[in-house]
């Protein structure tokens, strides 16, 4: 039995009317290559029943402590009522991409029950071509970007032959917490409550210049400086841009429908850019969402003469070790968020592509150099800092007012790393991974996503549409900045070089710097 952290429970405190936090993906499968031919809703149904052992977010439940004293516990469910998450429909013809985003969309605005595990899948049939697609969602309080990758792992194949999996031990009954070991834990929790929230504070106060919102307060980097200090750090704080978000049309409070959209670049363009310019995948993509964003803002006469500002999401835990492998965290069964973000501008007030490639590289080594010093926590500080009876309340309230007031983030970006081989569901080959995350008052009407797969950049764009009402431009616009990128090769002299032997793997370490939350 454990407790969420703070950081998980502000993820269930967010929720509102028009918010949910999940995060889900759409994986698009060619069911031909199964051992039948088809992907079915039992077959999916025996693979979760054979690995949900290999999956402990997707076995967990809530247990709540009474009238919302503390944060809730984790409760072991090794009795999942399978059939009660997995949903199966079929997409009215002709079975496109739009079909399966306006229903990819509905799904996504929905909120997940609290009283059961918070996971949902469902398998979609009648795309074109013969194919299939699987969307799958997990509330944000029990996985993040790696424990979800760790799903992944568990559920899909290197071939189309199923792995073989050993049977796991009997599982002990659960053990529900008890009333009173909730309430003297609430109880015991208020009283040390004070002392950390000074704790908290005075850590998060070494990061105020790297912090949404303080970070455009008079003097926050000398107070950070400070504090530092203080806590016995001397390390000189590296030099920031600054971290002031403009407004935008993305930005104000959203309501409680989504838009989704899909699309695709190859990998190897994304690396060509990265080696003619002697920079990271990282910075290419950073540089393609800033250069979309500034178009469909030009295009609706709505471009701020400042950046706008990107919360980039990244993990505090390992990577999987791989195609069936697994963290020590999934091991052990664990559950929740290990996580911060990394706040950096995205230099959409750049006019030339080549300039605009050479700022935001330079911005998000910038803001790399400010995180290899931050506390990493300061997320989870920031939660801690409030009560979770005066957090649930208190939470959907704040993000609106702060979706009126001005945006301490402009949008999400996450960039996560993904394998390079194909995988198989049941036998059906995954051709792509289209991962979709959340939206929020605060942090903005629209959410760009991407995963690597397979020599594919495969991105999902989440959007409120009445903040984005046409989501599919974004994707146009990010194969406009693609070609844009490609077109600036034709200049001789930033010819590719060959890839050189370890530079496969540097690329890779470059990517896992960010991954989503």
């Amino acid at each position: 039995m454990r407790q969420l952290t703070a950081l998980d429970a502000q993820f269930l405190s967010v929720e509102s009317a028009t918010t949910a936090t999940h995060v889900a993906s759409v994986a698009v499968l060619d069911p031909s290559t199964s051992p039948s031919g088809a992907l079915t809703r039992e077959a999916l149904l025996a693979l979760l029943r054979e690995r949900l052992h290999l999956a402990p977010p997707l076995r967990m439940r809530l247990a709540d402590v009474p009238f919302g004293l503390d944060r809730p516990y984790w409760l072991d469910d090794p009795d999942v009522d399978l059939d009660a998450h997995v949903h199966e429909t079929t997409l009215p013809a002709p079975g496109g991409e739009r079909e399966l985003a306006a229903y990819v969309a509905g799904v996504h605005a929905r909120r997940l029950d609290r009283g059961r595990p918070l996971w949902e899948a469902h398998l979609i049939h009648g795309l074109e071509g013969g194919r299939c697609a699987l969307y799958t969602k997990v509330h944000h309080c029990a996985i993040d970007g790696v424990s979800g990758s760790e799903i992944l792992t568990a559920l899909l194949d290197p071939s189309p032959q199923p792995r073989r999996i050993e049977a796991p031990p009997a599982p002990a009954p659960p053990q529900p917490p008890g009333l009173l070991t909730m309430l003297a834990g609430a109880i015991t929790r208020s009283i040390v409550q004070p002392v950390e929230t000074l704790c908290s504070l005075a850590r998060a106060a070494a990061d105020l210049d790297a912090i949404p919102v303080v970070a455009a307060l008079p003097d926050a980097r000398l107070v950070a400086q400070a504090a530092r200090a203080l806590a016995g750090d001397s390390r000189p704080l590296p030099e920031t841009p600054p971290l002031v978000a403009p407004r935008t049309p993305f930005n104000g409070p959203i309501s409680g429908t989504r838009e989704v959209a899909f699309g695709s670049v190859p990998l190897a363009e994304v690396r060509r850019v990265a080696r003619a310019f002697g920079m990271g995948p990282n910075d290419v993509v950073m540089t393609l969402c800033a250069s979309a964003l500034r178009r469909w803002l030009l295009a609706h006469d709505a471009l701020p003469d400042r950046p706008l500002v990107a919360a980039v999401p990244v993990a505090l835990r390992p990577q999987p070790a791989g195609s069936g492998g697994s963290s020590r965290d999934a091991a052990d069964g664990r559950v929740g968020n290990r996580i911060s973000a990394m706040i950096t501008p995205l230099a959409t007030d750049v006019a030339s592509p080549r300039d605009r490639l050479t700022a935001v590289r330079s911005t998000l080594a910038a803001a790399k150099r400010r995180f290899a010093v931050s506390h990493r926590t300061w997320l989870d500080d920031v939660c801690a800092m409030v009560p979770n009876a005066f957090a649930a309340l208190a939470t959907p309230v704040v993000f609106r007012l702060a979706g009126v007031a001005g945006a301490g983030v402009n949008l999400i970006v996450s960039n996560v790393p993904g394998p390079r081989l194909p995988l198989y569901l049941c036998g059906a080959r995954m051709l792509a991974y289209h991962p979709l995350s959340v939206v929020t008052d605060a942090t903005g009407g629209i959410s760009i996503t991407c995963a690597s797969y397979d020599g594919r950049l495969d991105f999902g764009v989440v959007a409120c549409p009445t903040r984005l009402p046409d989501v599919w431009s974004m994707i146009d616009h990010l194969r406009e900045a693609m070609d844009e990128l490609l077109a600036l090769l034709d200049d001789s002299s930033h010819d590719p070089a060959p890839v050189r032997p370890g530079e496969e793997r540097q690329e890779r370490e470059e990517r896992e710097e960010m991954v989503p939350a």
